[in-house]
């Protein structure tokens, strides 16, 4: 998927693999810090996450991970597992110098879009102080679903339909 969607430069989102691994783990803990400190909570997955585990959800074709690049620099990241007929979308993370821009929404899109055609609907969850992403999420029509407690806050589930006539353009 290639376009604006809200970042002043053409995006593309390019499949990542095992090389990536070390840049991933880094641009993560980067971008997930953002939510650990208005969750208060420092050990959430994509930051406790090891290298290792980096590298087997690289390697793994069940989950593809999506990745934007510019002159070489992994800005934005996100993966998608599917699971029947949902795709769960995970670990969507920006750079925080380049958060704003549209990198999160095209990624999002980009993995809704190269979903398998038997994906009817889309999956994800957040922290219920994650204003940003909970802004993000409801823009593209994302619906809350349920809420689930974690520590001292709740995990907010949000669901929407897969957009008709939509389906894998790998």
């Amino acid at each position: 998927m290639v376009g604006k969607l809200g970042h002043p430069r053409p995006v593309k989102p390019l499949l990542l693999d095992e090389s990536a691994a070390g840049e991933l783990l880094t641009l993560q803990r980067a971008a997930f810090l953002v939510e650990a400190r208005a969750h208060r909570n420092f050990e959430l997955p994509p930051l406790v996450e090891t290298l290792e585990e980096v590298r087997a959800a690289l390697a793994d074709p069940a989950c593809p991970v999506w990745g934007v690049r510019e002159a070489g620099r992994l800005l934005a990241t996100v993966r998608l597992r599917v699971s029947g007929e949902a795709g769960e979308i995970g670990r969507l993370a920006v750079v925080p110098d380049r958060q704003g821009e549209g990198l999160g929404r095209a990624l999002l899109l980009a993995a809704e879009t190269a979903a398998p055609a038997a994906v009817t609907r889309f999956r994800l969850c957040t922290g219920e102080r994650s204003a940003g992403p909970l802004r993000l999420y409801a823009g593209l029509g994302y619906r809350e679903t349920h809420r689930s407690p974690e520590a001292d806050y709740q995990l907010v589930h949000l669901e929407k339909p897969r957009a008709a006539g939509s389906g894998e353009h790998r």
